[in-house]
């Protein structure tokens, strides 16, 4: 069993809120992207979770039903985020080329 962060009452550790106060047991954002048209159906969902085990989890959506799954540590959470800006058609030609130099892609 664990307490309750809000209450501090006893629930089991599955529960997202709390039975007896309704306080969220589990602290995180979730955003869902549109995939490319030709993945029609299907959506990316990012999940950033706080708390005792901080991580980003990617997941693979296909009408509605999660299909695959993978969780990043921050650290790789932020080198994503580093590649997908630094590769995008409007990104200053330097930060494109330092992030090719350091992938040895040049």
């Amino acid at each position: 069993m664990a307490a309750c962060g809000g209450c501090g009452g006893e629930i089991d550790a599955g529960f997202r809120f709390c039975p007896w106060c309704a306080a969220p047991q589990r602290r995180k954002l979730v955003e869902f992207f549109r995939a490319h048209p030709r993945d029609a159906g299907r959506a990316l969902r990012v999940s950033r979770y706080y708390g005792e085990e901080p991580q980003v989890r990617f997941s693979v959506w296909d009408d509605g039903v999660a299909q695959a799954a993978v969780s990043l540590e921050d650290e790789e959470a932020r080198r994503v985020a580093e590649f997908v800006a630094a590769t995008t058609r409007d990104a200053p030609a330097r930060r494109r080329g330092r992030l090719l130099e350091r992938l040895h892609l040049h």
